[in-house]
């Protein structure tokens, strides 16, 4: 086995943690920018913290291009708000788009394609394709540096969900219906179209 020392740069690093952490759930956060107009983009060092409260977290990196902090945690630090969109395969292409790197202020929705619609508790739109929307209010922030390569932990609680009917059943989510992507190491993109079961050993088993 080959090892390797994770003081060196960055970008190697980087490089093994996005071919280890494998697939990787993709956040598509919505935002809402200094000038009022709309910001979308997608993370994939993003997990859920807490059932109650319900807290999901997500990581944004410093811009290695410029060393610059990213619209997405600017935009949420300031308005405390932001929305989880999530992705399906049939959306992967549009979400793709919304990585470009912008000007600040150009709506990655009609860049994209994509269909804001507005959110029942906060200023944020969602995307109307995504099958699944998570409202959240802004709760913390870890910061670990401000050079490029450093990463942040922003949380947020959750405040409404919308789940999309074609893929409930018996008030949960099938992952069938659903049809999730994920992303992988360099520009891999990870279909979820295959699931195998193991029964849990715990006791109780909040999923049954």
């Amino acid at each position: 086995m080959t090892t390797f020392e994770t003081n060196g740069a960055f970008a190697d690093n980087y490089k093994f943690l996005i071919g280890s952490i494998l697939p990787r759930p993709i956040a598509v956060v919505s935002t809402i920018n200094l000038d009022g107009t709309n910001n979308v983009a997608p993370f994939s060092f993003f997990t859920a913290v807490s059932a109650q409260p319900m807290i999901v977290a997500f990581c944004p990196m410093i811009r290695s291009s410029t060393g610059a902090q990213k619209d997405t945690p600017l935009n949420i630090l300031r308005e405390k708000e932001f929305v989880i969109n999530f992705v399906h395969e049939e959306l992967a292409q549009k979400i793709n788009l919304t990585s470009t790197e912008l000007p600040y202020g150009e709506d990655e929705f009609k860049f994209s394609g994509l269909t804001p619609i507005d959110s029942e508790k906060i200023k944020a739109r969602r995307i109307k394709e995504s099958l699944i929307h998570f409202e959240c209010i802004f709760r913390d922030r870890l910061n670990y540096g401000d050079h490029p390569g450093a990463g942040q932990i922003i949380t947020g609680e959750v405040v409404k969900i919308h789940v999309a009917d074609q893929i409930l059943e018996n008030g949960k989510i099938v992952t069938s219906k659903y049809n999730p992507v994920g992303r992988g190491a360099g520009n891999d993109w990870i279909r979820c179209d295959s699931t195998f079961v193991l029964e849990r050993l715990m006791t109780s088993q909040i999923q049954k």
